[in-house]
């Protein structure tokens, strides 16, 4: 089973996987990174997926990620990958990935190091989580 739950934060957008990105459930990450990096201007921030939870991740997965990568960035919003499984990890440096993605120890890690929003006082610690949370 795979779900992502979108998570807005005062410096970005964090989508946590959980369970299986593959064929079958690639259009979920679809479907919620288009959600979470909202329409051109909309948001601010980094986007992270979180791959804490991830415990399975096929071709299929590595497409979506390459998608949500494009759609983020044609928004203006850089995408960075937290808690990166070590065979995922492994896949990206044989084919290259890591070279396009940027590879953080966790969301806290790759939130701290996106852009500073000018609501946001530099050295304000962990950012705030707002009440929005969406399943897909």
């Amino acid at each position: 089973m795979f779900s992502v739950e979108v998570e807005e934060e005062e410096r970005g957008t964090v989508l946590v996987l959980r369970g299986e990105l593959d064929h079958d459930s690639a259009v979920q990450l679809d479907e919620a990174g288009r959600r979470g990096t909202g329409a051109a201007g909309d948001a601010a921030g980094p986007v992270v997926v979180d791959l804490a939870a991830l415990t399975f991740c096929d071709s299929s997965g590595i497409s979506a990620l390459l998608r949500l990568h494009r759609h983020a960035s044609a928004r203006g919003r850089p995408l960075e990958l937290a808690a990166v499984p070590r065979t995922v990890r492994r896949l990206f440096a044989l084919t290259g990935l890591d070279q396009i993605f940027t590879v953080r120890a966790d969301a806290h890690e790759a939130l701290a190091a996106g852009p500073d929003r000018p609501d946001t006082a530099p050295g304000a610690g962990a950012p705030a989580r707002q009440n929005r949370k969406e399943s897909a």
